[in-house]
C-alpha cells in the first residue's frame, strides 16, 4: 500500500537526467461537445452538448512539452517554474493536489514511456469501457413525443461508437415525476433498452441516489430478466444498507454487482466502505481524487477482491486517465466513457471496438494538442522563467 501512496517514487530520476528544468507553464480552457444533447437526471437538469476543462501545459528546457487536466490555481503552477519534473512527482511537493495528469504526461515523455507503464502495466491490454450518456431524455421536448424510438436510436450509436456496455440514468421518480410513475418509467426505459440491445449487451442502472433501499429492491426483482450487470449509486451510501442490498442479489442468485463511491471527496472516506467490502465495484472520481490516489483505491479494494471503474462525467481528458489506470492494474471493471471530442485535441489512438479501448503506447498519454484551434482553447496563464 505505501507503493502506492507514493507511486512516482518508482521512476528514476538518473534516466531523465537531473538538470531538466521546467521554465513554462500554460494554463487552458479546453472545449469539448458531444455529439447528442444530454437530458436530466434524477437530481439535475439538462446536462447540454458542451464540457469544458481546464488543462495545464508544462515546458522544459529541452523543449518537451506535457500536458493534461488542472484543477489548481496559478500559483500552483508557478511553483513548477525552475524546477525537475521527476523529482516532483517522486516526492509529491509540487502543490498540483490530484491534477498531476501535466506531470505524468511530461515524465512518460521524458522517459519515453506510456502513462500505464509507469504505473505497473498489470492490466488488461484493451480496457473495458460502457458509454455513460443515456439520460432522460423523455423529459426533454425534442424527444418526448417519440421517446421510446429516441432511446433506441441512442443504444445504436453507442454501438456505432463500439460500445457493447450502457449506463442507464434513473430515477425520474425523485424530481421530476411522481414517485411511482417516475419508477414506472424508469422501468420501462430499462426494457426498452434491453429488447432493442440484445441479451449479449451489459446494462447498469444509475440512479444518483434517487432511490431506497425498498424501492431498488422492487426495482431489482421486477427486472430480474434484464440480468442488470450492475447498480450505481441507488441510495446514500451507508456499509450496513449496501451490505444488505448485496446480500438481497447474493440470495436471489443474481450476478448484479453494486457500485458507488464517486462523491467521496477523499480516498478516507471510502475506507469503511472497502474495508467491509461494502460493494463491488468502488467509483472514486478520477479527477477529484487523481491518479496517485486511484491507484491506491485499486490496491486497498484489490485486497478485499474487489474493482475498481472511476468515475469520469464532463471530461474528454479524464476517460484517457482511467483507460491508463485500466492497463496498470488488474482489479480495473469499465472505464466510464462520456462521449466527447475536440478539434483541438489531434486524432489519437484511443479507439474503442467490441466493448474495449485501445490505449496508445506512445510516451505519456499520446495526446497531441493543436494550438491553432482557438475556438476550442482559451489561454487563462502564461508564465515562464
Amino acid at each position: 500500500m505505501e507503493e502506492n501512496k507514493n507511486v512516482g517514487k518508482r521512476l528514476c530520476l538518473e534516466d531523465v537526467g537531473r538538470n531538466i528544468r521546467m521554465n513554462r507553464v500554460v494554463g487552458l480552457s479546453l472545449r469539448s461537445h458531444r455529439h447528442k444533447n444530454l437530458g436530466p437526471n434524477s437530481q439535475l437538469g439538462v446536462h447540454g452538448s458542451t464540457a469544458s476543462e481546464r488543462i495545464l501545459q508544462i515546458h522544459t528546457d529541452i523543449g518537451v512539452v506535457g500536458w493534461g487536466f488542472f484543477r489548481a490555481e496559478s500559483e500552483s503552477a508557478a511553483s513548477l517554474l525552475g524546477r525537475n519534473p521527476v523529482e516532483l512527482l517522486c516526492d509529491q511537493s509540487h502543490g498540483l493536489g490530484p491534477a498531476t495528469m501535466p506531470l505524468w504526461d511530461l515524465v512518460g515523455k521524458l522517459l519515453s514511456k506510456p502513462v500505464y507503464e509507469l504505473l505497473g502495466n498489470r492490466g488488461c491490454s484493451r480496457v473495458p469501457v460502457y458509454d455513460s450518456s443515456i439520460y432522460f431524455a423523455d423529459l426533454m421536448p425534442e424527444y418526448a413525443k417519440d421517446y421510446r424510438d429516441w432511446f433506441k436510436k441512442e443504444v445504436d450509436m453507442g454501438l456505432e461508437m463500439g460500445h457493447r456496455a450502457f449506463k442507464v440514468k434513473i430515477g425520474r421518480g425523485a424530481k421530476w415525476m411522481p414517485q411511482e410513475e417516475g419508477n414506472a418509467r424508469d422501468r420501462e426505459i430499462l426494457e426498452i433498452i434491453r429488447r432493442h440491445a440484445g441479451p449479449d449487451i451489459l446494462i447498469g442502472a444509475d440512479a444518483n441516489n434517487a432511490y431506497d433501499p425498498y424501492h431498488c429492491r422492487q426495482l431489482l426483482g421486477d427486472l430480474a430478466e434484464l440480468k442488470l450487470a450492475f447498480v450505481e449509486e441507488m441510495f446514500p451510501e451507508s456499509v450496513e444498507e449496501c451490505l444488505s442490498l448485496k446480500g438481497f442479489i447474493a440470495q436471489n442468485r443474481w450476478n448484479t454487482l453494486v457500485a458507488d463511491g464517486e462523491s467521496a471527496k477523499t480516498l478516507d472516506e471510502l475506507r469503511p466502505l472497502i474495508e467491509s467490502k461494502a460493494l463491488d465495484v468502488f467509483q472514486g472520481d478520477m479527477r477529484r481524487l487523481g491518479i496517485e490516489a486511484i491507484m491506491e483505491e485499486s490496491e486497498c479494494v484489490g485486497q478485499v477482491g474487489g474493482m475498481i471503474a472511476p468515475h469520469n462525467f464532463g471530461s474528454l481528458l479524464g476517460f484517457c486517465m482511467a483507460l491508463h489506470i485500466g492497463r496498470a492494474v488488474p482489479n480495473f471493471y469499465l472505464a466510464e466513457h462520456d462521449p466527447l471530442s475536440s478539434r483541438a485535441i489531434a486524432k489519437s489512438d484511443y479507439t474503442i471496438q467490441d466493448g474495449c479501448a485501445a490505449v496508445p503506447d506512445a510516451p505519456g498519454f499520446g495526446l497531441h494538442l493543436d494550438m491553432t484551434q482557438s475556438d476550442c482553447l482559451d489561454v487563462l496563464f502564461d508564465m515562464s522563467v
